[in-house]
């Protein structure tokens, strides 16, 4: 299992223009509020459009959400369907929010 990512790893690495794969997990209204990029699909329907990840499954994603609990569980989700380096945001984007203020 990999390692959660904090807040302040992901800003310093989107800070730095790293190439990340981000997949946010809330659900469309929440994405459209706020968000800091990356695929949105929505853990309701996540094992219906599971497809639409076209990252390899060998490659770093990071899974967010409001507060880290659905990102994890689409964490286990991908690790279930193979994929390998799968991180979820602690803390989700109310850790990133409290960090930029």
């Amino acid at each position: 299992m990999e390692p959660a990512i904090n807040g302040k790893e992901l800003i310093s690495r989107m800070s730095a223009n790293e190439n990340l794969n981000l997949i946010d997990v809330r659900e469309e209204i929440e994405f459209h509020t706020y968000n800091i990029g990356g695929k949105n699909i929505p853990l309701s329907r996540f094992n219906n459009n599971i497809d639409q990840i076209t990252y390899n499954k060998t490659d770093e994603i990071i899974v967010i959400c409001k507060i880290g609990l659905r990102s994890e569980t689409a964490r286990e989700i991908l690790t279930e369907k193979g994929y390998l380096h799968v991180r979820n945001l602690a803390g989700g984007l109310l850790a990133i929010q409290k960090l930029r203020k």
